[in-house]
C-alpha cells in the first residue's frame, strides 16, 4: 500500500526548532513534487514550502528565512525543519506529494496526503 506517514510534531517553546519527516512506503520509484501545507483550528490549509523533483524550493511568505524544506530520494523522504518557532506555527502539518510507484506490473502516478502532525509552540 502506497502511503505517506509524518513524524517529529511536539510541543516546542517560542524560538524553539522541530524537524518533521514525511517518509513514503511501499513499492515507491520515486517522490515527484513535494509540499507541506498546515492548518490551524479556524483557518484554510496553507502552503508552507514546497520543492519539486529538481530540488528547487519556495516558501510561504509567513516562514521565510525560518524554516527549509529537503528532500532525500534514497530514503524517500521529505523533510520540513522548522526553527525560530513562534505560537502562529501552530497547526497540523501535513504532508502531500506526487508518488510514482509500481504495481501489477506498471508504474502509476497518484497525489497522496499524510495523516498530518501536530506542532504545538508555546509562547
Amino acid at each position: 500500500q502506497v502511503q505517506l506517514v509524518e513524524s517529529g510534531g511536539g510541543l516546542v517553546e517560542a524560538g524553539g526548532s522541530l524537524r518533521l519527516s514525511c517518509v513514503a512506503s511501499g513499492s515507491i520509484w520515486r517522490i515527484n513534487a513535494a509540499s507541506w501545507y498546515r492548518q490551524a483550528p479556524g483557518n484554510q490549509r496553507e502552503l508552507v514550502a514546497a520543492v519539486d523533483s529538481g530540488g528547487t524550493s519556495n516558501y510561504g511568505d509567513s516562514v521565510k528565512g525560518r524554516f527549509t524544506i529537503s528532500r532525500d530520494d534514497a530514503k524517500n523522504t521529505v523533510y520540513l525543519q522548522m526553527n525560530s518557532l513562534k505560537p502562529e506555527d501552530t497547526a497540523v502539518y501535513y504532508c502531500n506529494a506526487g508518488l510514482t510507484y509500481y504495481s501489477r506490473d506498471k508504474y502509476w502516478t497518484g497525489d497522496y496526503w499524510g495523516q498530518g502532525t501536530q506542532v504545538t509552540v508555546s509562547s
